[in-house]
């Protein structure tokens, strides 16, 4: 992949809502990939000829913060921006055309092409099969605090806080907000001077309910702080799934199963979790942002699940001969 995957970048755009996006925040992941991606040292060509893929360009958390009009909801400037883009690139290149957008890719930690999203959402029509899944990072300082206590000093079975925010966030906080059960700590406010590091660093395993979208940044908070991820959704198709095996390293709750949330977790041998929570680790690199990309960080693995859907694109089916 490293020697064949090309990588063509429109120039056509303008800052801030083009070549752009945030690195220090939630949608991290998006605007880190966009900046490495621009500075053309890896995988990218300026031969539009010998690429294999082709990026649009913006950032969908800047057309948000710039476009959204949260007042009425609407999100038509939004579309319309996107829309005459495409009119833009593909009056003035051949690419976009020859494949109908099958071989060109956005990036979006929002919910036409390879989509790369992190709201892999298979009821919203998320489809695996060209569709990639790339994981939500919250990187508010820039960088990540990476490591947690041995598995023998983790006190606590099972963590998580955060506000309300979805109706699987509901039914967990309704089960297990107020039973302070000191094995299972579910808060949607942490106690003052509590530290929400510290309990995830101290956790066995840590609970990653999807809230509106089914994306949570917690699953890779989970994986720095070295904590067992518990993936809590429906239709969510976890990050680099075609090279990771999830089950070896993380637990999936069904939605309908959250009362029993501490019967599963005991249920996993002191053996199992001590595998799992070795894998953890193992699979940690593959989710760290990288100053400068390294090989199987977060920044390869997305253009390894990228160069794979492109494989399946055979541009000879819409056409071209």
């Amino acid at each position: 992949m490293e020697k064949l995957f090309k990588i063509y970048v429109y120039q056509e755009g303008e800052p801030p809502m083009f070549h752009n996006g945030p690195c220090k925040s939630i949608y991290s992941s998006e605007g880190r990939f966009i900046h490495e991606v621009e500075k053309g040292k890896l995988y990218t060509t300026q031969d539009p000829d010998e690429a294999l893929v082709y990026f649009l360009p913006f950032s969908v958390a800047m057309l948000v913060r710039y476009l959204y009009e949260s007042e009425s909801l609407k999100t038509d400037a939004i579309g319309r921006i996107v829309i005459d883009y495409i009119h833009v690139i593909s009056g003035k290149y051949p690419y976009w055309n020859r494949s109908v957008g099958a071989d060109h890719f956005m990036l979006s930690c929002h919910d036409w092409s390879i989509r790369v999203l992190c709201n892999a959402n298979t009821s919203e029509g998320f489809n695996p099969a060209k569709d990639a899944s790339f994981p939500e990072i919250n990187l508010l300082k820039g960088e990540a605090d990476i490591g947690g206590l041995p598995p023998s000093r983790r006190s606590i079975l099972a963590f998580f806080a955060g506000h309300l925010h979805g109706y699987i966030r509901y039914l967990l906080l309704n089960e297990w907000k107020d039973k302070n059960d000191p094995d299972v700590q579910v808060y949607d406010q942490l106690p003052k001077g509590v530290s929400y590091m510290s309990k995830l660093k101290n956790s066995r395993f840590c609970l990653c309910p999807s809230g509106y979208e089914v994306a949570s940044p917690r699953i890779v908070e989970a994986i720095y702080a070295e904590c067992v991820p518990v993936l809590i959704s429906d239709g969510y198709v976890a990050p680099f799934s075609d090279v990771l095996n999830w089950k070896s390293f993380s637990v999936q709750i069904a939605v309908k199963d959250i009362p029993n949330i501490k019967e599963i977790l005991m249920g996993i041998s002191q053996r199992q979790y001590l595998r799992m929570q070795r894998r953890v680790k193992q699979v940690q690199r593959h989710f760290v942002v990288n100053p400068t990309p390294k090989r199987y960080d977060v920044f390869h693995m997305i253009n390894h699940s990228i160069w794979l859907r492109r494989l399946n694109v055979h541009i000879q089916d819409f056409g071209v001969p």
